[in-house]
């Protein structure tokens, strides 16, 4: 009878220490505060990659050692400073002499964190995995597994990349700095500052997808979806105004994509709003929930990233580029007036008033869920003259809020059944399960008192005081 043997397997993380300051001295060179707030973005992703599981081994010069005591400040019940070891052969820029101490250190683990200096790390990497990217930024990480049983094996090519992590794939904030720039229209005329519009939310649709499938933080997805439902409601309202070749296609798949972040972020707002404010009705449930709900946003977010990397989304993403920068967009927006936009805009403000004042106790939850669709899509439109458009913003913000929190509450109780019913859920002791029922009773009862506010929102047809455009 054969066995399958288990096959051995090294985790190699490289960490390129984080940005520094110029200096004449290149050993002493210190992190800057770009340097400082990458440490501290990457601090929680990396213990997350597992890159803190093994050893620690960390060039000499200052930027590297200022790199582990910012990981260890922002993470002090690791211990990282007191496991790190410092080599002065890691402060190399070479990637054979890196390879050499690699294999002759022939260190006793399995997970090995290097904290060095490109372009050694990056060729390293190179070296070992064919998968290997083309940069590797400051502060950032190259995850490689091996299989091999000593690290004296280490040859060209054996490596597969498991994770790659920048601090802009990390932070929102960070990635806020090389953003896109927004275009300026404030002397655009209509046409025109549709046209920017457009081409920048696309831009930052495809600048903001490495951080949505990283997944540190939620804010990447939270604008992805603000940058595809603004495209969403903008070419609606042009659909509404004239014909446009290839528009409404193209806009199928935006619709289809924006539709499948919906469950990840309910479930990012669920995890952000009890890592915020711990629900004391929850008792001992509130661990065992925590848990199940960050594996399901696992699960999602999974499927999101495989989403992002078929083929089929590639596709819709440049048809819906093409679209927009055809000749033909162009030339069907050249009659285009604001006055046009304003027909729309209050055709959907009277829309949205006559569905709010036909609310009652007795609506469905899907009623106030759809008027708070309605509510996004006029604030996206208002936007395009924020000026012109200013008490009726006022009053759409209020709107939002109410609507968005009612959504929220919706979540977190369907959230809750879902738990319930799970095998985690179906596993609590009685207390536990009492705890979450009266838990469940309070949202109701949230739920109640936030119907009432929306039932008593005023329309936002007298809020639009913009005047009309001159024919």
């Amino acid at each position: 009878m054969s066995h399958d043997r288990e096959v051995p397997m090294k985790h190699l993380y490289l960490i390129r220490h984080a940005r520094a300051k110029r200096a004449t001295d290149d050993h002493e060179r210190p992190l800057s505060g770009r340097g400082q707030r990458q440490v501290a973005a990457m601090a929680e992703p990396l213990q997350r990659l597992g890159a803190f599981t093994g050893e620690i081994h960390v060039s000499t010069a200052l930027r590297a050692r200022q790199t582990l005591l910012g990981l260890d400040a922002t993470l002090p019940e690791l211990g990282l400073a007191a496991r790190a070891h410092y080599h002065e052969a890691l402060y190399t820029f070479e990637e054979k002499p890196l390879r050499r101490w690699l294999r002759a250190a022939d260190l006793d683990t399995d997970h090995l964190t290097l904290i060095g200096h490109n372009p050694a790390l990056l060729e390293l990497a190179q070296r070992l995995s064919a998968q290997a990217p083309k940069r590797l930024p400051t502060g950032g990480l190259l995850h490689i597994t091996l299989p091999i049983a000593t690290w004296r094996e280490l040859g060209r090519h054996q490596g597969e990349i498991i994770h790659t992590l920048s601090p802009r794939e990390a932070s929102h904030i960070l990635f806020q700095g090389r953003a896109p720039e927004p275009p300026r229209l404030d002397d655009l005329g209509t046409r025109h500052r549709i046209i920017n519009q457009l081409e920048h939310q696309y831009r930052m649709i495809r600048a903001l997808e490495p951080g949505v499938a990283a997944g540190h933080d939620p804010e990447f997805l939270h604008q992805y979806r603000v940058n595809l439902r603004r495209s969403r409601a903008l070419a609606e309202t042009l659909l509404a105004i004239i014909e446009i070749p290839r528009l409404g296609r193209a806009l199928k798949g935006l619709k289809r994509h924006a539709r499948a972040t919906s469950e990840l972020r309910d479930l990012e707002v669920f995890l952000e709003h009890l890592a915020r404010q711990p629900s004391p009705e929850a008792g001992p449930a509130l661990t065992p929930l925590v848990a199940w709900l960050h594996e399901r946003a696992r699960e999602a977010r999974r499927e999101l990233c495989h989403q992002l990397q078929r083929r089929a989304y590639a596709r819709d993403m440049l048809a819906w580029r093409d679209a927009i920068a055809s000749k033909g967009f162009t030339k069907a927006l050249s009659g285009l007036q604001e006055r046009q936009i304003d027909r729309v805009l209050r055709e959907r403000l009277a829309r949205h008033d006559a569905q709010l004042t036909s609310l009652t106790d007795a609506s469905p939850d899907a009623a106030l869920h759809k008027l708070r669709k309605r509510v996004k899509r006029l604030r996206y439109l208002a936007e395009l003259s924020p000026e012109r458009h200013r008490r009726l913003l006022e009053g759409l913000k209020v709107h939002q809020e109410r609507l968005g929190d009612f959504q929220d509450l919706c979540s977190q109780l369907d959230w809750l059944d879902a738990f319930t019913d799970a095998e985690p859920g179906q596993a609590l002791p009685e207390t536990s399960r009492q705890a979450l029922q009266h838990w469940r009773t309070r949202l109701h009862e949230r739920k109640a008192t936030l119907r009432q506010a929306i039932l008593a929102l005023a329309p936002l047809t007298e809020r639009d005081s913009a005047q009309p455009t001159p024919a």
